[in-house]
């Protein structure tokens, strides 16, 4: 009989896949060190311990600068594109949606959507109508789309402004009452879309909606004497996103950076440049 000759085996090619694999293992921890980036439309979290410790630029007009060296980014959603948020995510930067939902502008993109009836008069923004927010059924919609389009662009949290219309003359009998479950309601409609939700401003309610809410944004608490009421939501653990447009920063930081706040100086206009409080 016959006796085949043993078939050698490829030493080679397993020496390869051996060094690949140490190679790899080495790489892998390197990588590791990181925090993954959220996905786009993934809520933005928050971590306690990083609270006092924020760097945040607000611009909504001029051209983007993604190099300022912030951590956090409160931007127009229209006027920003998916191209420029995927760049922001790219350096680790949270991005933070602002989106009016009290009030409209007959150039808002979708200003036809809202009936007439739930228009009362000017708001603070120039060309711009209060809304009826006990018209819920009515808002929802548009709202949501709204937030939907923050989604799509990779933002991962929303900034509520122009939620404390029951504070000025809308042409609707709004009370408190009515603005606090509207305003509730639209942070469980962020979360259900996956958003982290913020109030912007809105002071006298800022204690009765801490729990509701991820992070506040606010102008001006120190030119108007209301830090203090800002305190629910930093001695809870959550940011609190503060801009002054007057004053030095050598100033107010004293005062800001003492009750925990990410503080900066803009202009009005809200353009890149800022001056940013020093961290704690």
């Amino acid at each position: 009989m016959r006796i085949r000759p043993r078939r050698r085996v490829a030493v080679r090619p397993l020496r390869r896949v051996l060094s690949a694999g140490v190679a790899l293992a080495l790489v892998v921890p390197a990588y590791g060190c990181r925090p993954a980036l959220t996905p786009p439309g993934a809520p933005t979290t928050w971590p306690t311990e990083q609270a006092r410790h924020w760097q945040w630029q607000w611009q909504l007009s001029g051209p983007l600068d993604p190099a300022v060296d912030a951590e956090v980014f409160l931007l127009d959603p229209v006027a920003t594109t998916a191209a420029q948020t995927a760049e922001l995510r790219s350096r680790d930067r949270r991005l933070i949606c602002q989106v009016n939902v009290g009030s409209v502008r007959s150039a808002d993109p979708d200003a036809s959507r809202f009936p007439e009836i739930v228009r009362g008069t000017a708001g603070r923004r120039p060309d711009s109508r209060w809304l009826d927010v006990r018209s819920w059924d009515a808002l929802r919609p548009v709202l949501a789309d709204r937030f939907r389009l923050c989604r799509g662009k990779g933002f991962g949290a929303v900034a509520l402004f122009d939620a404390d219309g029951y504070a000025a003359r809308t042409g609707f009998p709004l009370d408190f009452d009515d603005q606090l479950l509207f305003n509730r309601r639209l942070a469980e409609l962020a979360r259900s879309l996956s958003l982290s939700p913020g109030l912007a401003n809105d002071v006298p309610q800022l204690a009765a909606l801490a729990p509701d809410f991820d992070f506040a944004v606010n102008e001006e608490c120190v030119r108007l004497a209301l830090c203090a009421k800002l305190l629910p939501f930093g001695d809870a653990g959550k940011p609190v996103f503060h801009v002054e447009y007057t004053g030095s920063t050598d100033d107010f930081c004293v005062t800001t950076v003492g009750y925990g706040f990410a503080s900066i100086r803009k202009d009005r206009t809200l353009d890149a440049p800022r001056e940013a409080c020093p961290l704690p």
